[in-house]
């Protein structure tokens, strides 16, 4: 059994409650939050002790991993708290807006001898888990483009994340995303070029990039978050093989919450007659967390991202701004 302390009771916190509480190898030990009507309402929920800072819970509960949901500016305050603790570390994306502070952040957790894993969830969501399968065993050919795409208006969570020093804005929040899974798919990254705007605040919240792999593969990766509002939430994938493509789209609700009334289509083209796939729509989030306490419980090395799949991901993040200020191509 896996002890799991939440750092953080927001809506991802929530979340990952409803996915721990349906494992029979995990319990939620802890819940801290400085919000004390928030952290109390989830660790009430949980069954647990509240806590208003992390070191008092980490010193007096029961806790082999913590599950950090803040905030993206306080991430790196409560990794290397929790590494300190020498506690296996689950941090929400994006990991932390600088290179500097995701290598301290690594450097720490590989000193304590403790497993550092980022939710990336894209990396089980079903239809790119099925699309994965698709190019891994060659169904599709040899691939010639691949198109990502992620649309929503702006998320009303909280104020915080209007602000670039703190969340990133659209680039690294949502786009990110599609960056990571093209990655996923196909390697490294060599060149980047992109286009966008920034909103009046500095975050680049509309944003089309280009990316140029390693092993020939193009691909293009578009991510709004400042749709009109009423826009369902909306993301796509398209992944083209001489032989044959595989196209997904989902629209929800007016975010990412709505996901259960959500419409979602996959299809396979190159055949006889195009194929819908029959994917069973399980719980993204579920199967990550799944992943991150079964390995943590086998005691074996967590594989559906590494922290060196983390570090590409944040270069070409970077590389990607770099392209979007000066209007350049950017290689790595």
């Amino acid at each position: 059994m896996v002890n799991v302390a939440i750092i953080g009771a927001g809506f991802m916190g929530k979340t990952h409650l409803t996915a721990y509480k349906a494992m029979n190898n995990a319990i939620v030990t802890a819940v801290c939050d400085l919000n004390e009507t928030q952290g109390r309402a989830l660790a009430e929920e949980a069954g647990c002790p509240w806590y208003a800072d992390g070191e008092t819970m980490l010193r007096e509960a029961k806790v082999d991993a913590i599950d950090i949901c803040l905030p993206t500016f306080l991430h790196e305050q409560y990794a290397l708290l929790g590494a300190k603790y020498k506690k296996h570390i689950l941090c929400e994306k994006p990991v932390t807006l600088t290179l500097e502070a995701l290598d301290r952040m690594l450097d720490a957790a590989e000193k304590a001898g403790v497993q550092f894993a980022v939710g990336q969830a894209v990396r089980f969501w079903p239809e790119y888990v099925k699309t994965k399968q698709l190019y891994d065993a060659g169904a599709l050919g040899t691939v010639k483009y691949a198109r990502a795409s992620r649309l929503s208006v702006h998320p009303a969570w909280s104020e915080w994340y209007r602000k670039p020093e703190n969340s990133g804005g659209g680039l690294f929040d949502l786009h990110l995303h599609d960056v990571d899974y093209l990655c996923y798919l196909f390697g490294r990254v060599r060149q980047v070029y992109a286009v966008g705007q920034k909103n009046d605040v500095g975050c680049w919240n509309h944003v089309a990039s280009s990316l140029s792999f390693e092993n020939g593969v193009q691909a293009t990766a578009e991510g709004i978050i400042e749709m009109p509002a009423g826009f369902p939430f909306t993301m796509e994938l398209n992944v083209v093989g001489d032989q044959k493509a595989v196209s997904y789209r989902m629209r929800a609700g007016a975010n990412l919450e709505d996901v259960a009334s959500a419409v979602r289509e996959t299809w396979l083209y190159g055949g006889a007659e195009p194929e819908k796939l029959d994917i069973d729509p399980y719980d993204a989030y579920q199967k990550e967390l799944e992943h991150f306490i079964g390995h943590l419980d086998a005691g074996t090395p967590i594989t559906a991202i590494t922290p060196q799949d983390v570090r590409h991901v944040l270069t070409v993040i970077h590389a990607i701004r770099t392209s979007l200020e000066t209007g350049e191509p950017v290689a790595l």
